[in-house]
């Protein structure tokens, strides 16, 4: 079984940083594609950024571009994605998702989940 547990977040004024990490437990091998997706309230769930675990190449949407960077340590299981020149626009609950199957924007490609975490971005 594997499980993944989002950390960090919280509350920033608008062009703050924030950092957000995921520990994926349980996996023997790590994931195919794994990401951060958001979603605010109102509105479906968006995917943020990806990573491939071969060759580690990431793709984000247009949004972060610029403004986020996702990577991976292997050592410690641990998805990150760093958040610089935040907008109020970001606020949402991020969710990291690891999937072994086909790397897209699709939440359905993505079989593993966190609960989710909570970015707030004042003005």
């Amino acid at each position: 079984q594997v499980l993944l547990a989002e950390s960090g977040g919280g509350s920033v004024q608008a062009g703050g940083s924030l950092s957000l990490s995921c520990a994926i437990s349980g996996a023997t091998v790590w994931p195919l594609c794994a990401g951060w997706f958001r979603q605010a309230p109102g509105k479906e769930r968006e995917g943020v950024a990806r990573i491939r675990r071969i060759g580690d190449l990431t793709e984000y949407t247009d949004a972060v571009k610029g403004r986020f960077a996702i990577s991976r340590d292997v050592a410690k299981n641990t998805l990150l994605l760093q958040m610089s020149d935040l907008k109020p626009t970001d606020t949402a609950t991020y969710y990291c998702a690891a999937g072994y199957d086909a790397c897209s924007w699709a939440p359905d490609n993505y079989k593993y989940w966190g609960q989710g975490i909570q970015v707030t971005v004042g003005t």
